[in-house]
């Protein structure tokens, strides 16, 4: 089994990685996903979250009501800690689980936002770092999600800076210009990660 940890600046383009290399076989432990996941409705998470943080975390529907909790930790760093100390957990816990059911030859891409600022990098086998220019990741920010533009400067100032991603990568992948170009890049490294979980046999992009 080959570990893989999957990251990039947001706006990079990280997701669309992470999607191609599924489609090519890589089995993905998605941190966000899982981390949605553990705090769903009935679950100890949720529970806790709660406990931690008081009923108005929650919508009417009785799910968590993330910008509401974003807003309270974003820029408290106590309270951000608090609540990594419930959920970092939990989705190392799921993130193993899905890892074990994993074939023994099989790549397996963790793809984790912040890998960098978590200090992760020595978790894994290699470390795949997305990258594009500040003012492409603003374009994406503004015109794809709708953010601000100070929204977005003040998500992508948050995150580690380039320098500090690539300086945890094994490979790189320049993100800021058309998906053809990104695809030929995700293919060539899956083929390199291949041959690296099963020298001399290799992994099929087709």
């Amino acid at each position: 089994m080959l570990k893989v940890g999957l990251t990039g600046g947001i706006g990079a383009g990280k997701s669309e990685v992470s999607r191609l290399l599924a489609s090519y076989g890589a089995v993905i432990v998605d941190a966000d996903r899982i981390a949605r996941e553990v705090v769903a409705p009935g679950t100890p998470g949720l529970d806790a979250v709660v406990a931690e943080f008081g009923p108005d975390v929650l919508t009417p529907d009785g799910t968590l009501d993330r910008p509401k909790l974003a807003s309270l930790v974003f820029s408290d760093a106590d309270r951000r800690a608090a609540l990594n100390a419930i959920v970092h957990p939990l989705v190392a816990a799921r993130s193993a689980e899905i890892e074990g059911a994993a074939p023994s030859d099989a790549v397996v891409v963790h793809d984790v936002p912040l890998l960098t600022e978590n200090g992760l990098a020595p978790l894994y086998d290699r470390v795949v770092v997305v990258e594009a220019s500040p003012g492409t990741r603003l374009d994406r920010l503004v015109r794809l999600r709708g953010m601000t533009e100070n929204e977005a400067r003040s998500r992508i100032a948050a995150q580690a800076t380039p320098e500090e991603r690539l300086a945890v990568a094994d490979a790189v992948l320049r993100n800021d210009g058309p998906l053809e170009s990104l695809e030929d890049q995700v293919r060539r490294l899956w083929q390199e990660l291949g041959e690296i979980a099963a020298p001399g046999e290799g992994t099929s992009a087709s």
